[in-house]
């Protein structure tokens, strides 16, 4: 599935929901089913900078897709984090620079997250291509 298929999924599901409650109780189960991450990379240098919750983002490269875990103390953040590997978990590094995040727009995300938290996810769209960048830079 390509990044742009992810997110127009994404984009259906949260359109099934009438309100914001029951859009964050959708949040939450997608952080329920996040993969655990290994606990060796539940440390400090995986910690992303600018979340109000701690939130650990681990990638790995194989065959050329950057694999992503992740891991947070906050069950909204972690579903927030679900999202994102979701969509670009798996997917190649160069599509990961390149992706448009118009779909956070479209699902209304930012703009009913608290400031705190609307930061947290621009920092962790941030690592996330901070680590593409690094891949793609590697190969």
């Amino acid at each position: 599935m390509t990044i742009k298929e992810a997110q127009e999924e994404i984009i259906d599901e949260f359109s099934m929901f009438d309100d914001w409650m029951q859009r964050y109780e959708y949040i939450i189960e997608l952080g329920k089913s996040l993969p655990l991450i290994d606990e060796k990379y539940q440390v400090a240098e995986n910690l992303i900078k600018g979340c109000q919750s701690q939130v650990w983002l681990h990638a790995e490269e194989s065959e050329g897709n950057v694999f992503f875990t992740a891991n947070s103390d906050a069950i909204l953040t972690k579903g927030i984090i679900a999202i994102l590997i979701r969509v670009f978990s798996g997917q190649k590094a160069v599509d990961i620079m390149d992706a448009d995040l118009g779909f956070i727009d479209d699902i209304g995300l930012k703009e009913h997250l608290s400031p705190t938290r609307a930061n947290g996810l621009v920092s962790m769209i941030k690592q996330i291509k901070m680590y593409a960048l690094a891949y793609q830079a590697k190969n």
